[in-house]
Formats: structure tokens, sequence, C-alpha cells
């Protein structure tokens, strides 16, 4: 009996099941478990980094007990080869019974779910339809301040005047308004009382007017165009600039519109990447437009330049074009550097620096490699610094600027570390400290050394803004959170359910309102504002 095959294989007590080498597998997962414990406790790692890496482990300590199971364990052939076919139907029935609905979160892990779920649809598959023929007037709130562009008035990420209340919990933000949104992650510029945003409605990209105080869709601009990815989602990235009564737009697939910002009407329309053969990036084109005196300028796609492009503002013709690198998810950014006016660009493996008048790359400085995608924007300080950060290990350096005898341009490193690597959002500075998420948490680092003061606050890959002393993330879960923006140490100050997907768009500060929006979902809020700030005034539909 003691050698008696049964249909599992050998018994237990024979001699040749005490031969399969367990301690095989039993190391195999020793060693996983470890590795993947050794991975999550190195601070060093960004998330990204530590999951796939983790992952990578998992998968290989599953291909090696299934080698062993195969090849050096003594089970029956039989049973085997039985167990493989199993485990195959089951992979091969898996693959047809589930299919990739986007990411879980930022750390690019795909989401599964049933082939027969249905993806949540936030608005209508056709661009809006039915709005009134005539212009409609919409009066501007009471405390609103111009948000009109990405970033907000400075392109900077620090809004300064507008006197937030510091305690939510006695005085919470007022909901005055909720409604579904097309897809996309874009952010909303506000100017008045109207919210400008892009958005995916079916086959149809859409730059959108909201009317502030109610949501109610003012006009709708539509360009037969889809952008999709399984990473990125589908939808347009980038967010409208509003300047002089027009709304400039770039869309996810290299469309550049300027309308008119009462009406929507085009006044013009450029292909950017079709028009220069230029191949798009991988999650499509994110710059946000920005304005100089005459020109609006994006940045290119995944081809060797142009990197940066400028558009005449009024009529659209090409000014200039320059770069030789790849473009990344980067918006460029007009800044005074060394007494000059300068055009920043942050691109696939160069920091480029032009003249924005001409286009003329006055700087050329290599940073990191081409790998990782950069999103953060270059951050000048005190006229004379310019600092850069990412994620995916990237991490960040400061560089002092300044001419040498024959007139060039160089950046010498003043410091370089790992204690800020922005992944999709920017910092912004507030009182010699930059203040953004650092893989995921909030991180507070002085401008003078780069040393981190405290990081704390686990909020994904979201986004941030700096507003008086106060910081504004938009968690990537979707609540949104108040903090102080104080260096000797973190400090929650409250939150407001607004969103409960995942969320990537940055949050707007219009003065007392509050416009945060993901792929689905779009939630207004009256911020509570301490009485005698430039922002306190009748509340939005009260009585004065």
């Amino acid at each position: 009996m003691a050698n008696q095959e049964t249909g599992m294989g050998l018994e237990a007590d024979s001699p040749a099941a005490r031969g399969h080498r367990y301690w095989i597998p039993i190391g195999v997962v020793l060693l996983v478990t470890a590795g993947i414990g050794w991975v999550l406790a190195r601070p060093d790692l960004d998330r990204n980094i530590q999951i796939w890496l983790s992952l990578a482990a998992g998968l290989l300590g599953l291909i090696l007990i299934l080698l062993w199971f195969v090849l050096l364990s003594r089970f029956r052939w039989r049973v085997r080869l039985i167990t493989v076919a199993v485990l195959a139907l089951v992979v091969v029935g898996g693959r047809q019974m589930v299919r990739v609905d986007g990411t879980v979160d930022g750390r690019g892990l795909p989401r599964l779910v049933w082939r027969w779920t249905e993806s949540p649809t936030s608005v209508p598959s056709g661009p809006v339809v039915g709005l009134p023929s005539s212009v409609v007037d919409v009066p501007t709130p009471n405390g609103v301040r111009d948000f009109p562009q990405f970033l907000g008035p400075n392109r900077d990420g620090a809004v300064a005047g507008v006197g937030l209340a510091r305690d939510w919990v006695a005085n919470p933000p007022r909901e005055l308004w909720r409604q579904a949104i097309g897809a996309g992650w874009s952010a909303f510029a506000v100017v008045g009382g109207r919210a400008y945003t892009q958005e995916q409605r079916g086959d149809s990209e859409c730059v959108t007017a909201y009317e502030l105080l109610t949501g109610r869709v003012l006009w709708s601009y539509a360009n037969p165009d889809r952008f999709a990815q399984w990473q990125a989602g589908e939808g347009p990235h980038a967010t409208p600039t509003v300047d002089r009564g027009r709304v400039y737009a770039y869309g996810a697939n290299g469309h550049l519109a300027c309308l008119d910002a009462r009406t929507g009407a085009k006044i013009w329309a450029r292909g950017v990447l079709s028009d220069h053969q230029i191949k798009n990036l991988e999650w499509g084109t994110s710059a946000s437009p920005l304005l100089t005196e005459d020109d609006v300028v994006v940045t290119g796609g995944d081809s060797q330049g142009p990197t940066v492009l400028a558009y005449r503002r009024s009529d659209g013709e090409l000014q200039w074009k320059a770069g030789t690198d790849r473009a990344s998810y980067s918006s460029p950014v007009l800044a005074t550097l060394l007494g000059r006016s300068v055009l920043l660009s942050f691109n696939a493996a160069t920091l480029t620096i032009h003249d924005p008048k001409t286009g003329e790359v006055l700087l050329d400085h290599r940073w990191g490699n081409d790998k990782p995608p950069k999103a953060a924007q270059p951050v000048v300080i005190e006229g004379d610094r310019v600092f850069v950060t990412a994620g995916y290990g990237m991490g960040c350096e400061m560089f002092q600027a300044s001419l040498d005898a024959d007139g060039k341009w160089r950046l010498a490193s003043l410091w370089k570390n790992s204690r800020m690597k922005a992944q999709f959002n920017s910092v912004a500075v507030r009182e010699g400290h930059f203040y953004g998420l650092d893989d995921g948490l909030l991180a507070c680092v002085a401008v003078g050394n780069g040393e981190r003061k405290w990081k704390d606050g686990r909020y994904g890959s979201g986004q941030s803004l700096v507003i008086d002393d106060l910081v504004v993330v938009q968690s990537e879960p979707g609540p949104v959170i108040l903090v102080e923006a104080k260096p000797y140490g973190f400090r929650e100050l409250g939150r407001v359910p607004a969103l409960s997907s995942k969320t990537w768009n940055y949050p707007t500060v219009a003065g007392r309102y509050l416009l945060a929006r993901n792929d689905r979902e779009v939630v207004c809020y009256e911020l509570p504002v301490e009485v005698g700030s430039p922002g306190h005034s009748t509340p939005a539909g009260a009585k004065p």
C-alpha cells in the first residue's frame, strides 16, 4: 500500500512523495517575499518602480514554481500535464472574460473588469446641441477672481490674496452644483462668470464654456476627433487659455483652436502635428497653450523636433518652430531670466531656453534620459535660478543660470536630490519653499539647499495649488484637501469629498470658487473666506 498511486499522484508517505523537493517552491516563496519587502522598504524608490518591481518579482516566482512543478517535482506526468492544461485554459478563458479598462491609478496598473461590463458614461455621446442661438450674458459672481490659464493667473501654481478660511470643519465649503462631464484630464480656466474646459463627447473633442454659478452649458465647440490610450484613457488633457476675449485650446491629437470666448465661434484652427508630420506622444499632446504678447505657443510630439511652435494669435499663422528634442507632457513657461524675457520648455531629455519672439534656442541643456515622462513645469527663482523635477525616479535639480564671456547661456547645478519627484503635478513656491506632491505625498522642500522639511499625506497621483499660505490638494481618489503651507510641519486643515473616482485634473480656485473635475464628473464649491479678505463678499445666491 505504501507505493499505491492515487488519482492525485503518489501517497504522501511514499518515498517518491518525500522526494518532490518541496524545499524549492518554499524557498522561492521566501525569496520573493523577502525581495518584495526589500523593494517596498526602499524610500528612494518611487511608487511606480516599487509596484512594477514587486509584480516582476511575483511573476518570476510563479514561473519558477511552475517550472519546478513540471520539471523537478515527482508527481505523475499525467497530473503535471493536466494541471498545466487547466492553468492554460484558465488564462485563455480569463482573457476572454475580462478586459482592461484604463488604469487603477497613476502607477499604471491595469484595471481589469468583466468584458460585458459597460464603462461608465458621463455625458451623451455627442456634442452639446440645442444651445441658444444668441449670445448669453453671464453675470460675474461676487468674490470671483480670474483664473485664466493652466496653474493660475501667473501660470506658476500660486495664487495670492484669496483669503480662504482655514477651518473647513466649522465653516465647510458649500456645494453649488454637480453634474456629469465628458472624458478628459483638462482643468478649468475661469474668466468672469464663465468656466472653460475640454472634454470628449463621443467622437467629438469639445471645448466647452459653462456658467460658473450654475453649471449651465453656454456653448460647445466640437472637433471631430478622439484620442484614446489604455493608460491615459480618452479625451483631451490640456487646459484652455483665455485672454482678450478669445479661448485657445490644444487637443490631445494636436488640434489647436482659437475661439470667441462669448460665442464659441471658431476664429482659426491648426493641426499642429499633422501640418508638420509629427508623431503624437504615447499619452497624447498635453501642453496647455502659452500666450506671449503676439503668439500662442505649444509643444510638438514624439518626433525629433520641432519641439516648440508659435502661432500668431490674431490669425494662426506659424511664426516660428524650434528645437530638435522630442516633446514631453510639460507646458511651456514664459519668465524673466537674467533680466531677459525667455521661454522655457521641459522636453523628453532636455531643458531648452528660447527667445519668445524668434524661437532661437538660447540653451539646450541635457537632463536625465528620454524614457520617463516629464510633466512638471520648470520654475524660475528670483530671476537667475531654474528648478526642474520629474517622477519615475528622476528627482529634482536646482540650476544657476549665467552668461559666459561670449554671451552664451550656461546652467550650473547648485543641488540635486530625490526629495521632490513630481509625477503629474508641478510644484509652487512660497516664502523660500517648494510645495508639491513627491511621489504621492505632499512635501515641503527648501529652495536654497533642497532640504526636505516634511513629507506627509497620501494623496496619490494628484495635483496641488498654493493659495496664499495654504495648499489645496486634489487627491487622486477624488477628495479635495486643505493643508497649511508652512515649513515647520504638515497640518491638514480640512477636506471635502468632491469626487469619488480617479482624478488627474488640476483643481481651479477662482477666488472663492473651487472647480474640481475628472473624466466623469464636475463639482463647484463656494469656499469660505476670512472676513475682510479680498474674496469676502456676499455669498453666491444670497441677497446683498
